[in-house]
């Protein structure tokens, strides 16, 4: 079962981080025994510049994507929900709470590690439909 606690404590090294405006060593430390292999997925997605942010012209819309290996996934961090499969099958499960991909994408938010990409509310639904799209 996981830790209730892994979120509050992802959130208090993202704090820490932005504030010093890197990971250090500590962070890293911290991060790689609360999440295992997550993090190391996490961390290369960070390194490859995996997770963007899409901003929506003229309404503002937000959207936050992280490129996956088999497709994008659709990150609401609001609601810390994901559209992989790991969260589907292990985060409904409570069996952990954050996939990597909404690791990755709090920890490039706070410390500014992701590409902002503009387009027009016209596309809005086309790449929801895409990014909402059930895996094959």
């Amino acid at each position: 079962m996981a830790d209730i606690n892994e979120i509050d404590t992802l959130n208090a090294i993202c704090r820490e981080a932005k504030a010093e405006g890197k990971l250090s060593g500590k962070n890293l430390t911290e991060l790689y025994e609360l999440f295992g292999q997550r993090f190391t997925k996490a961390l290369a997605a960070l390194k490859e510049n995996r997770v963007k942010k899409y901003v929506f012209k003229p309404s503002g819309r937000t959207v936050w994507i992280v490129i996956g290996r088999e497709r994008d996934y659709l990150i609401m961090p609001e609601a810390e929900f994901c559209s992989c499969d790991d969260f589907y099958f292990r985060v409904l499960d409570k069996k952990i709470h954050l996939c990597y991909h909404l690791i990755a994408q709090k920890i490039a938010r706070n410390l500014g590690w992701y590409e902002t990409l503009e387009e027009n509310d016209e596309l809005y639904n086309t790449l929801m439909d895409e990014w909402k799209k059930p895996t094959a």
